[in-house]
């Protein structure tokens, strides 16, 4: 991705633009339920000069910039290690911490209620993908590309897509990651984890699709 338009849906650029999640929920800017609005118009609904909303977004296409190495196995030495392993350790222990909290919480109005099982789909899914990434897509970087490396990068980009909506989707069960009053530690840490885990996983996308894929497609 290589800017922000107005035009753009809260959604897409929540996942596709990393910091930009943040930011709309401090805001105060649906990107699950309502997230298939325009820029334009959830800037006005939240009380938002649309223009101020644009530069604040901006300013985060400029900082995802640099937070690149420059070579390509440099690049992906940075991925793997950055987030694969942390998404994996993440998970690991994000996923029981969750089973917790349904079970103990279960009849809070503000319960995520099957968080738990859309960690575990997300963790199947991004699994699947990371594996297929470390032994057939990277190695044939790795070695230079060639004519027929557009049809795995096509592959993982739609496969991206789908760990997007499971990410709106974690958004809508934890109602914005917003904590009730008096949440105990458990719940706290939980959407703490998931904070940084959500973060990271559209950083580790858009180092893939905006920098890393395009180096290997046809301009």
């Amino acid at each position: 991705m290589t800017g922000i338009s107005l035009d753009k849906t809260v959604a897409t650029i929540a996942a596709e633009l990393p910091g930009a999640a943040e930011l709309f929920r401090r805001h105060d800017i649906s990107f699950c339920c309502g997230g298939n609005v325009r820029l334009s118009e959830a800037a006005v609904k939240a009380g938002l000069a649309p223009s101020a909303l644009l530069s604040e977004l901006e300013a985060l296409v400029e900082a995802a910039r640099r937070d690149a190495p420059e070579e390509t196995p440099d690049l992906i030495a940075h991925i793997l290690a950055r987030y694969h392993e942390t998404h994996r350790s993440e998970l690991a222990w994000l996923i029981p911490l969750a089973q917790k909290v349904e079970r103990v919480h279960g009849d809070h109005p503000s319960a995520p209620i099957g968080l738990s099982q859309a960690l575990e789909h997300l963790r199947d899914e991004l699994q699947s993908h990371m594996v297929k990434e470390e032994l057939v897509l990277f190695p044939m970087m790795r070695s230079g590309g060639s004519g027929t490396i557009v049809h795995p990068i096509a592959q993982m980009r739609h496969e991206h897509d789908d760990e997007a909506e499971h990410l709106r989707t974690i958004e809508h069960l934890t109602h914005g990651l917003s904590l009730p009053a008096g949440a105990c530690g458990s719940w706290t840490a939980l959407y703490t984890g998931l904070r940084k885990f959500t973060d990271d996983l559209v950083a580790h996308m858009h180092l893939e699709n905006a920098v890393l894929f395009p180096r290997f497609e046809p301009a």
